[in-house]
């Protein structure tokens, strides 16, 4: 009957809904939710979560929110310690955070030695780091472990524990040595461990236990104050996303995770460095030139001195370099391609060249044997050297290094690996250290001989 009667009248029905209202707004004290009871130590909140890219892949994952990173922390004269697992003895990340730190930041007179050890886990390195690692008295130390504690299967809450103890006391190790400490996450898998005996569970699961180790990873650098680097998340989309944007095919794939899907390429490898670069606090300012074209005026930054600007030439001697990459773009094998997947030229390759009061609409802007054109509007804004001209006068320099770099740490990696732990180190450890170091020191100087200043010379030329 009321139903009857309130269709009848909607006059009446607009009162009854206006009582209604009323009366919920009159009694929101009563249902409204209490405040959560203030429990000493525990803190709620915030739960906060990665953006997602909009594709199917990524519907079962849900990554917490990485810390940004901060304030530069290495110091002058510091000494790096670079350890992991394969993926660090692949001597690949761990020779473009070296090679960077050399040529691109030389005023920091950074030294480097990198531990990786295939197949371990953070248990591994926790029995060996006193002897391989801490005699060198390291001030700063980044961690790449994950990939083999995840024991390529799905996870578990007891395992993800047992990585959280582990990694928990290596960073409390180095701490208490006053090591600064960046703790990275493992990297994502691109296919299956085939050669794991013991593997269990399909590829999602084994990236969905990747994930949860990230998120542990994070956990633990928040409680001791240290560092973080996130290496799975930026791995995973780049794994995702990249084939189609590099123009993969089934003859020609794109494999970020690397061949055997373990380990990275060269591609995989440029995130690595990126996210621990980035968690060192380096900030990408690798110098700038500034060139008034109406006055004849040309100045460069710290690393980076104007010898003679005439006739809209400048020629530039630098004791720094741009970070510099050749090879094929849509090749996972190239460093040039791993570039490609994060904002490494925005982050940490910025090499500036300014022109103040361009008369012309459009400028020719020759850097050794390569020209490119540009409007005066991007010029009098700046155009990142770097990023528009991967050929460059620095090149050859920068392999240089990069070569002495690589043949050091494969020499750290015999010494570590095939001394350190062999019969005579047994015996009498501290003369195996003095005479590896013997050793080692002449591959160090060459690094040294090997980073050598550049002179170049840029033309800016007014296009009609």
């Amino acid at each position: 009957m009321v139903k009857h009667m309130l269709w009848k009248s909607p006059l009446l029905l607009i009162i009854s809904l206006v009582g209604i209202l009323l009366q919920s707004l009159n009694t929101t004290q009563v249902f409204a939710q209490p405040t959560p009871t203030v429990i000493e130590g525990v803190e709620l909140g915030p739960y906060l979560y990665e953006t997602k890219p909009d594709d199917p892949a990524f519907q079962s994952f849900n990554p917490r929110l990485a810390p940004k990173p901060g304030p530069l922390l290495l110091r002058k004269n510091d000494r790096l310690a670079i350890c992991g697992d394969s993926i660090t003895e692949q001597k690949m990340y761990s020779r473009l955070i070296e090679t960077y730190l050399i040529a691109c930041m030389p005023e920091l007179n950074i030294s480097v030695r990198q531990y990786g050890w295939s197949g371990e886990k953070t248990d591994g390195f926790l029995r060996r780091m006193d002897q391989d690692c801490l005699t060198f008295e390291p001030t700063v130390a980044t961690l790449a472990y994950g990939m083999n504690d995840s024991r390529y299967r799905p996870f578990d809450v007891t395992n993800g524990q047992w990585y959280a103890d582990h990694y928990t006391a290596i960073v409390r190790r180095f701490k208490q040595h006053n090591v600064r400490v960046v703790v990275g996450s493992p990297g994502c898998a691109g296919k299956i461990a085939e050669w794991v005996k013991s593997r269990s569970g399909n590829l999602e699961q084994h990236n969905i236990h990747l994930c949860a180790l990230r998120d542990i990873a994070m956990g633990v650098a928040e409680r001791e104050n240290v560092r973080f680097a996130d290496i799975f998340w930026p791995m995973y989309q780049a794994q995702v996303l990249a084939p189609a944007q590099h123009h993969a095919t089934a003859e020609k794939a794109y494999l970020v995770a690397g061949q055997d899907g373990i380990h990275p390429g060269w591609a995989g490898q440029v995130i690595m460095a990126w996210t621990f670069l980035r968690s060192l606090g380096l900030d990408g300012n690798l110098g700038q030139l500034t060139v008034d074209l109406s006055n004849g005026q040309a100045t460069g930054s710290d690393g980076h001195k104007v010898d003679q600007f005439k006739d809209a030439v400048i020629t530039v001697t630098s004791t720094r370099y741009p970070f510099c990459a050749r090879g094929e773009v849509d090749d996972f094998n190239s460093i040039r391609s791993g570039m490609t997947l994060i904002p490494f030229n925005d982050d940490l390759n910025r090499f500036l060249l300014t022109v103040k009061t361009p008369q012309a609409g459009n400028y020719r802007v020759t850097w050794g044997e390569h020209s490119r054109e540009f409007s005066s509007t991007q010029l009098a804004e700046g155009i990142n050297l770097a990023a528009e001209f991967p050929e460059n006068p620095f090149c050859e320099a920068f392999e240089r290094v990069s070569e002495a770099v690589g043949k050091k740490q494969a020499y750290e990696t015999e010494q570590v690996k095939k001394v350190f732990h062999g019969p005579e180190a047994r015996d009498d450890f501290n003369s195996v250290v003095e005479k590896t170091e013997e050793i080692r020191k002449p591959l160090v100087e060459a690094i040294e001989q090997a980073m050598q200043p550049v002179t170049h010379v840029l033309k800016i030329e007014a296009v009609n």
